[in-house]
């Protein structure tokens, strides 16, 4: 749902890049998931504000600039039964990371690894096995089926790019 980008002053105070549809979405939420691949922990948020084009958010137990500055580039999450329920064929990012991307062709272009905006609309990151990236557009006209069930994505979108 967002990311930490940088430490906000000397208290602890931390600056977030939402992923969020609506830019202050994540200041719903009063407990915060942070972390990165299997190292998660729950945190409350004590305060959280806009500033410019960043959430700047203190968080309990982040009380100085070490401990936000070990932060910076983590992942910030929240449980998903608190998430909002969703119109058919939309999806959370997180439940794109980890799908097999194939285009029309046949060609296997890996797995999703990453998702994120552009402003214009959002990029798939596909990660190939020899560490080949396509950022592929999520956009209709690119992106043919998503199968969760599958765990497959097949999008019209040349080899070549």
């Amino acid at each position: 749902m967002g990311r930490v980008f940088a430490p906000y002053g000397v208290f602890g105070w931390l600056k977030i890049v939402p992923d969020t549809e609506v830019f202050d979405g994540l200041l719903d939420y009063k407990t915060w998931w942070i972390g990165k691949d299997d190292d998660w922990r729950e945190l409350t948020v004590k305060e959280a504000k806009t500033h410019n084009d960043v959430l700047v958010v203190k968080l309990q137990g982040i009380d100085d600039r070490d401990a936000a500055f070990a932060c910076k580039g983590k992942q910030i999450a929240v449980p998903r039964a608190l998430l909002p329920m969703l119109e058919t064929e939309e999806y959370y990012w997180s439940d794109l990371i980890g799908l097999a991307v194939k285009n029309q062709q046949g060609v296997d272009f890996g797995k999703v690894s990453d998702v994120f905006a552009t402003g214009a609309n959002d990029v798939v990151v596909a990660k190939s096995e020899d560490n080949i990236e396509r950022l592929i557009p999520y956009i209709a006209q690119v992106i043919v089926d998503v199968s969760l069930e599958a765990k497959t994505m097949l999008v019209d979108w040349d080899a070549d790019f």
